[in-house]
């Protein structure tokens, strides 16, 4: 039944029969041996019965009662069967489940592994699955020993490829580095076929920090770069490198080493690393390096090497300045006759830059840069040598530098020399004199400045600060220079400096040249205490563009040299409103100073002008002149100077109100002053003038009022022509001055003949027309009828005349220009007196034609 039943409850039976009834031997060998039992259920059944035969059941089982086998090794202390199975199986999950720290039995189990399990291990695949399961749970120490355990402590032949597995020993070294660091430098010393360079990397790393296990992996593998790399860069013994250097002997660790000196500012070792190397791959910070510790003798030897391995100009620059710095000056000139690679335009400029001349000359003077090798010898004091070389060169900055040196240095002859390249350019003429100025040399620059205006291309700028320094330093010739070269000087530029410097004078001969009349002007007035003068005054103000500058210049010297306006104002005359010049003065009170000036301008007739004039004979009480103005220039307010006038205390002032009311047509105020002042002779004549025969009639009863007879006798004849004979018969039957009218009568009965002759005449040539023109018409005849019935009339005499009726003309009729048939007075004047018309003519004053 055995062979033909598969049914796993059969032998699951007869496991437990053997389990119970059977030896363990025999049970085990059925457990072993049948593969149809159930393997959890025997397990189950064992478990209680013979705790290794579940072991043995729960193995059958190939993994599907783990879990099982794990709890009865554990419970009943079978860890040497339990590891033999985790590594036989070779699960890494399983292996989880049983290293896990909640694992109480994990450190027995441990213990197993290493001690049995794993020494007995038949593939290195389950070698391999208990490390990475060791791995996994982080077990870094119990990896240890197991690794311990295969690697160095099995010496079982067969097991020889445990012990020289890499993998292996690459574990063991890094799990030490990570877990026990004190057994590293052992395992790396002992061990051979592991990975030297990474293991080291790893060992050298700053989390580990075991440089003296990573020097020691490096130079075992024969890795001296990174040997001496780990001693410089982690350890940082640089001592310790060196003489690892000097027992390696290689060029590339010296190179290293002397890099690394380099750094640490161990300058001249680098240098003899480098030498040692003969690797002058690092010239360039050997270079910097050397010329901050000034360890020049050193860099020659360096440089000297590297230019035989190298060709590079940077070498020879630098060997260049090595000896320039250590005044090798001989093999300097050697070297650069030789052939170089030297980039002479850029070494020289930095041996100038560092003040190294002699070197930079001899650099210059090889390449034939006369405008740096001037500046060479300027500042090797060679100031001869530098002129000629500035004139080679023929550059202006290098002028400007020479010459500056020279003045610096009180080379004066040379100075100059160099600053006649200068001065002809504009923009360069400052600078140079502003540098002097700057040192206090201003004599010095008047000469540079005088010599330059000599020159050829001399320009205006030169002129121009020539007055400039003139101005500042030298006055006594800044006026001489203004008038000699005007023409040729930036005006505006020397008029700010001299005001700046209070050079008033100058400043007004300068706007006069610049055609700025009126700032001279203005100048003149605002400084006169400084730069005026009449004459310059008078010249400047005629040609002001302004005309508001002639009456600012008015006031100027009313309130400055008020002595002098009338010569002013008569030299302007022609340019001025005198109406406003009058005012200006007036209001300051001050007319008389201009009187001069207003008598020759007054022929214009101004009223302002005139009125200016007489109020000044009026003050002066100068009645002759004041007479004399009243009449020639009559455009002025009469009525306000005669109303003044005739308050006068002086007869003289009051004839000439008079005299103005007549001028004004006001007779009648006029012959009352005249009266009142007993001035007969003037009222008279201005009863003359006024051609009123009422004025006249009543100034005939004042004179008989007074008893004045012989101003009535005048009277009659001086208004002759304005006197009705009737009135004056009147007068003197009256009063008994038939003597003092018969003048009057005689005259008037001459001048009644006369016109009586001159009237016959008339119609007797009249009649003779009339005869001669029968042809004419009758409107003739009626026109002429009464011409021909006139001469009865007048032959009749009119009835007036010795008995009544009309007076015959001239005795009671009408006299003047009113009177009928009145025509001019015939014959001269009674008493022979002159020749009187009927009005006598305004010409001059009749009051005083006899004076």
């Amino acid at each position: 039944q055995k062979d033909e039943s598969k049914d796993p409850e059969v032998y699951n039976g007869l496991a437990k029969i053997y389990v119970d009834n059977g030896t363990s031997k025999a049970a085990e060998k059925f457990l072993l041996e049948n593969d149809l039992y159930d393997p959890a259920t025997v397990g189950k059944f064992c478990e209680s019965r013979d705790p290794m035969l579940a072991v043995v059941a729960y193995k059958k089982a190939m993994g599907a009662c783990d879990d099982q086998l794990i709890e009865v090794t554990n419970k009943n202390g079978f860890f040497k069967d339990q590891a033999k199975y985790l590594v036989v199986r070779e699960d890494v999950d399983l292996w989880a489940k049983v290293l896990t720290e909640e694992n109480k039995y994990r450190r027995e189990l441990i213990d197993q592994v290493v001690a049995t399990a794993l020494p007995t291990a038949d593939t290195a695949q389950q070698v391999s699955v208990t490390v990475k399961a060791f791995m996994s749970a982080d077990l870094p120490n119990e990896l240890i020993e197991l690794l311990e355990r295969l690697i160095l402590h099995d010496t079982d032949i067969a097991r020889e490829q445990f012990r020289s597995n890499k993998n292996l020993q690459n574990l063991l070294i890094l799990t030490a580095i990570k877990a026990d660091k004190a057994r590293v430098m052992d395992y790396v010393n002992r061990l051979d076929n592991y990975e030297g360079p990474q293991i080291a990397k790893i060992a050298s790393h700053p989390e580990h920090k075991l440089y003296d296990e990573a020097f020691f992996i490096y130079k075992k593998f024969g890795m001296g770069v990174e040997a001496i790399q780990v001693l410089l860069q982690c350890k940082e013994d640089i001592e310790k490198a060196t003489d690892f250097a000097q027992t390696w002997d290689k060029a590339d660790v010296w190179v290293i080493l002397g890099k690394a000196q380099l750094d640490g500012k161990m300058i001249k070792e680098a240098i003899n690393s480098f030498l040692k190397a003969e690797d002058p791959q690092y010239f360039e910070d050997v270079i910097v390096a050397s010329k901050t510790g000034d360890l020049f003798e050193d860099l020659i030897k360096f440089l000297l090497m590297a230019r035989s391995k190298l060709k590079n100009s940077l070498l020879d620059n630098e060997l260049i300045y090595s000896y320039a710095r250590t005044d090798k000056l001989g093999e300097l000139e050697d070297f650069i006759n030789s052939k170089n690679n030297a980039k002479y335009p850029e070494i020289g400029e930095r041996l100038f830059k560092e003040k190294l001349f002699l070197a930079a000359k001899i650099i210059y003077k090889f390449i034939k840069d006369n405008s740096k090798l001037a500046l060479c010898y300027v500042h090797l004091k060679e100031f001869k040598n530098a002129v000629d070389a500035a004139n080679d060169a023929g550059k202006i900055p290098v002028w400007k530098e020479v010459c500056f040196a020279c003045v610096a240095a009180e080379e004066f002859k040379l100075a100059q020399r160099c600053a006649m390249h200068i001065i002809v350019y504009t923009n360069h003429l400052m600078e140079l004199v502003m540098h002097y100025e700057y040192l206090g040399y201003f004599d010095q620059l008047i000469e540079v400045l005088e010599a330059g205006i000599g020159l050829q291309r001399a320009h205006q700028g030169i002129f121009t600060q020539l007055g400039i320094c003139y101005c500042k330093y030298k006055e006594e010739n800044l006026m001489q220079h203004i008038k000699e070269y005007w023409s040729r000087l930036n005006i505006p530029k020397l008029l700010q400096a001299c005001r700046q410097h209070l050079k008033w004078l100058e400043v007004v001969y300068l706007y006069s040249y610049y055609s700025q009349h009126d700032n001279a002007i203005e100048t003149l007035m605002d400084h006169s205490a400084e730069c005026w003068s009449h004459d310059l005054f008078k010249k400047t103000v005629h040609q002001v563009s302004n005309s508001e500058m002639y009456y600012k210049a008015i006031e100027f010297y009313l309130q400055e040299k008020p002595l002098l306006l009338n010569d002013l104002c008569t030299d302007l005359t022609p340019k001025l409103d005198h109406s406003r010049v009058v005012t200006l003065v007036k209001r300051k009170g001050h007319v008389p100073l201009i009187k001069g000036y207003l008598l020759s301008v007054q022929p214009e007739n101004n009223d302002i002008i005139n009125e200016a004039i007489n109020t000044l004979f009026y003050e002066e009480e100068d009645h002759k002149n004041l007479l004399k103005s009243v009449d020639t220039y009559p455009n002025f307010d009469q009525a306000a100077l005669a109303t003044l006038l005739k308050k006068h205390e002086l007869l003289e002032f009051r004839r000439i109100a008079a005299h103005i009311y007549q001028m004004n047509q006001r007779f009648e105020e006029s012959i009352e002053l005249s009266k009142q002042d007993e001035m007969w002779d003037d009222a008279m004549k201005t009863a003359e003038v006024s051609a009123n025969s009422a004025l006249a009639e009543n100034l005939l009863y004042f004179f008989v009022d007074k008893k004045e007879y012989e101003c009535f006798s005048a009277c009659l004849y001086t208004c002759y022509e304005l006197i009705k004979p009737d009135v004056v018969l009147e007068l003197a039957w009256r009063n008994n001055l038939v003597n003092f009218v018969m003048p009057y009568m005689i005259q008037t009965f001459t001048d009644y003949s006369n016109k009586m002759s001159v009237l016959f005449t008339k119609i007797g040539k009249l009649e003779e027309k009339l005869g001669d023109g029968k042809k004419a018409g009758d409107e003739e005849k009626d026109e002429g009828t009464p011409m021909l019935t006139a001469p009865l009339l007048i032959t009749a005499g009119p009835p007036g005349m010795m008995g009544g009726g009309m007076p015959p003309p001239g005795m009671g009729g009408p006299m003047g220009p009113g009177g009928p048939m009145m025509g001019p007075p015939m014959g001269g004047p009674p008493m022979g007196g002159p020749m009187m018309s009927g009005i006598p003519p305004q010409q001059g004053s009749p009051f005083f034609r006899g004076t």
